[in-house]
């Protein structure tokens, strides 16, 4: 879809057709639409082609008629596999328009419309750029922290029953924060060629803005690789809990088997097609039925004074581990 935008006083106006100083603003487009791009606007194919590609990376390059911006913005969609990701936007830069292209409708574009950024100026090409930059870190450290909430949620699910569910969940919060980091640096790429790059002439008001852009985005990257190492630690954890507790549950079933095994050993031997001790006897039965419980109950008491007994062991392996870090802490 096509939309002519023009900045008035307060807000954002939709016009019938691209003027001067406007900004075409073009989501999801379809293939006519980008050819109309192509045609009316003299875009290069590569181009189109880079913006609409999901994996690419921001970067800044000139062309003789339009500037190209590619920026990486986060997308929220709770009905995707992985809710929390990034995509493409291309910004292209003319002498008397802005034309922005992306795949999919996203919140930082959703402000811009909406005349939250006051400041917006469509005939200030640079201060465009840099508050569509700076839009999109605030962006990402209202994702990250939800991304935090997720995660505090999810771990208090785990901590009352392990499913796959919720691992699963965790596995996509973390492809989440992989997909954010990277686009954040690349994001940083950009915000650093603001710089050095003759296509931009920074004045030394918006100096200023360029630095607090920074700022955001270098602190969304701190929070995004701290977000990660913490959720990289709590699923760690609960591999070693689920790993544990299939040894607990292993460790019980082989003590079951044991203790059944003896009482499986007399009656086959009372079974043989031979002559036994208790051949005559009249309560045979029964009395077999006795000797394999007794040799049961004997069986899984040594099996518990063996594991009971090997507490006092661990617990003093434990003091010998601990006592020495706490003498030393005195």
């Amino acid at each position: 879809m096509i939309t002519f935008r023009i900045k008035t006083d307060h807000s954002m106006a939709t016009i019938a057709r691209a003027e001067r100083r406007s900004w075409v603003d073009v989501v999801d487009p379809t293939r006519s639409e980008l050819d109309s791009l192509e045609k009316d606007y003299g875009i290069n194919p590569e181009h189109l082609a880079d913006i609409m590609d999901i994996d690419e990376q921001a970067r800044i390059e000139k062309e003789d008629e339009y500037t190209l911006v590619i920026a990486r913005l986060p997308v929220f969609d709770p009905t995707s596999e992985i809710p929390y990701y990034t995509l493409p936007c291309g910004i292209l830069l003319f002498s008397d328009r802005i034309i922005t292209i992306c795949q999919k409708d996203c919140e930082v574009l959703e402000e811009l419309r909406n005349g939250r950024v006051k400041q917006l100026d469509l005939a200030n090409k640079s201060a465009f750029v840099l508050h569509l930059l700076g839009r999109a870190a605030i962006a990402y450290l209202r994702n990250l922290k939800d991304i935090n909430r997720r995660t505090a949620t999810i771990e208090h699910d785990l901590q009352r029953s392990i499913k796959n569910h919720e691992l699963t969940q965790l596995l996509s919060l973390e492809k989440s924060l992989v997909f954010f980091t990277t686009s954040l640096k690349s994001n940083e790429i950009v915000l650093e060629k603001f710089k050095v790059t003759k296509s931009f002439r920074i004045k030394e008001d918006e100096e200023e803005l360029l630095e607090d852009v920074l700022t955001d985005n270098k602190q969304a990257i701190e929070m995004s690789n701290i977000y990660s190492d913490i959720l990289s630690g709590m699923m760690d954890a609960f591999a070693s809990v689920i790993s544990n507790n299939l040894n607990i549950q292993m460790k019980r079933l082989t003590s079951i088997s044991v203790i059944l095994m003896l009482s499986n050993l007399i009656v086959s031997a009372f079974s043989m097609n031979v002559d036994s001790p208790l051949s005559g006897m009249r309560n045979a039965f029964w009395a077999i039925v006795g000797i394999s419980l007794t040799a049961s109950l004997i069986g899984a008491l040594l099996i518990r004074g063996r594991v009971s007994g090997r507490l006092p062991l661990a617990r003093s392996a434990a003091s010998a581990m601990v006592l020495p870090s706490a003498r030393k802490g005195r």
